[in-house]
């Protein structure tokens, strides 16, 4: 298919509106649980540091890596 001048002007306009559109909605949701952290721990010792938002799993951590490392330590002194 071949796309002229006029078509790909207006698939980008179309495009560059839905990404505004992805933005607004995700500044819209409302952030109203906080962020928590649970050590995954195999045979006694903590092998990924998971990064929750309620039930919601945004990422995993590495224990070795200096975010882990850092966050580890809060705990320790926490506790």
């Amino acid at each position: 298919m071949r796309i002229g001048f006029g078509q790909g002007e207006a698939l980008k306009e179309m495009s560059e509106e839905a990404t505004q559109t992805a933005e607004t909605v995700e500044q819209a949701e409302p952030e109203s649980e906080e962020v928590s952290y649970q050590a995954v721990e195999k045979e006694g010792e903590v092998t990924a540091i998971w990064e929750m938002q309620g039930q919601r799993h945004l990422r995993t951590i590495h224990p070795k890596s200096n975010e882990g490392k850092q966050i580890l330590a809060l705990f320790e002194t926490a506790g």
